[in-house]
């Protein structure tokens, strides 16, 4: 089989407004027959600066028809950081996750301070919608050693590259785990990139085990960024 993708990531906010993230990831998949099939990936997420809320939504299309929709909502509660989850769609529920648990920006966050502060792995237990809003994975995050700023970015340039090559970047690389009845030894999927001190991320390889996905960045819009007032 052969698989095509095309994934765009829109990251706006601030540690005031929260953070909004808009994914989209459009894969064709064609087969040794000749036949293809169209997969559309959408998402959306909402996270308060302070962490204590997260909004999810997410659908995926198969050519025109909708195939899965899970929309929801957490917050933080308890001493253990745990959280107590709402989802709406596709089966309404509610569920109680104990902590401690990060949502995505916070774990970003985190890796982010790990790097600077010179550390090589992170451990951390994360929540981000996924799986029809019900799963925690466990993650493990291995830091390379730090590239200073003047290092050739790796891949073909694109516009803004002179912005990411005055930065400190560090390889890294993420393997996330189910937990629960659902844990097992080898990762759900491993993702290893080049992360730049702006939270940047290029050159991404995402592994399932039974094959892989290297993205290649073709496009880099930087925009101010909000502050708070």
């Amino acid at each position: 089989m052969l698989f095509r993708s095309r994934m765009v990531f829109d990251f706006d906010g601030s540690g005031c407004d929260g953070y909004t993230m808009n994914m989209r990831l459009v894969t064709r998949v064609q087969a040794q027959s000749g036949r293809s099939s169209l997969s559309d990936l959408r998402s959306s997420t909402w996270e308060q600066g302070a962490g204590n809320l997260y909004r999810f939504n997410s659908s995926q299309y198969l050519g025109d028809t909708l195939e899965e929709s899970t929309r929801g909502n957490a917050e933080r509660f308890g001493r253990d950081g745990g959280l107590k989850v709402y989802v709406s769609a596709p089966k309404a529920k509610e569920l109680k996750l104990a902590g401690p648990v990060l949502f995505p920006t916070q774990h970003s966050l985190k890796i982010l301070a790990a790097a600077q502060a010179g550390k090589t792995v992170l451990r951390a237990r994360v929540y981000d919608g996924s799986s029809k809003g019900s799963k925690v994975f466990a993650t493990t995050t291995f830091i390379g050693k730090r590239v200073e700023p003047g290092a050739k970015p790796p891949g073909k340039r694109v516009a803004n590259d002179g912005v990411l090559e005055k930065l400190v970047s560090w390889p890294v690389s993420i393997s996330s785990f189910d937990t629960g009845a659902d844990a097992k030894e080898t990762p759900v999927y491993q993702l290893d990139f080049r992360l730049y001190s702006n939270g940047v991320g290029r050159e991404i390889l995402i592994d399932y085990g039974d094959f892989s996905i290297k993205g290649v960045l073709s496009l880099l819009e930087i925009r101010p960024f909000p502050g708070c007032e």
